[in-house]
């Protein structure tokens, strides 16, 4: 098979830069960058926080080959800030919103092991603690 062995997709060769940054001759406020080792996930994520962006007049991603690990994003900025200064400050504000969702996930997943003491109300298909039947002569209708 020719697909590149599994380490290949992650890890950094020796001398291999990261992210490369080329500057667009053509547009102004405009760069081509590209990120080794990484797809599709962190590629969509950098696009949807750099369109966030008041100051981004266009940001958008390609994969050129899918056994090729990296991704190129063409970015476009309004001259206020350099597109080199945009992406850095998406990818600090990608970094805070996942801290902060692996926070809420951790108090979420926190709580699975928590016990719930005393009898349990009746769920919307009125059996209450342990599977009963609301009772004698009552039907869905009484409430």
């Amino acid at each position: 098979m020719n697909a590149p062995a599994r380490h290949e997709l992650y890890v950094l060769e020796e001398g291999e830069k990261p992210v490369e940054v080329t500057d667009d001759t053509k547009i102004p406020n405009a760069a081509t960058i590209k990120v080794v080792k990484q797809d599709h996930t962190l590629a969509n994520m950098v696009r949807g926080e750099l369109l966030k962006m008041d100051n981004v007049l266009f940001a958008g991603y390609k994969v050129p080959h899918p056994l090729h690990p990296y991704f190129l994003i063409k970015l476009q900025t309004d001259g206020s800030e350099t597109p080199v200064k945009a992406l850095g400050q998406a990818c600090t504000k990608l970094i805070g919103d996942l801290s902060s969702l692996e926070q809420k996930f951790q108090r979420e997943f926190s709580f699975k092991d928590a016990r719930v003491d005393g009898p349990i109300g009746d769920d919307p298909y009125g059996t209450g603690p342990g599977g009963q039947a609301w009772g004698t002569n009552r039907d869905y209708l009484d409430f």
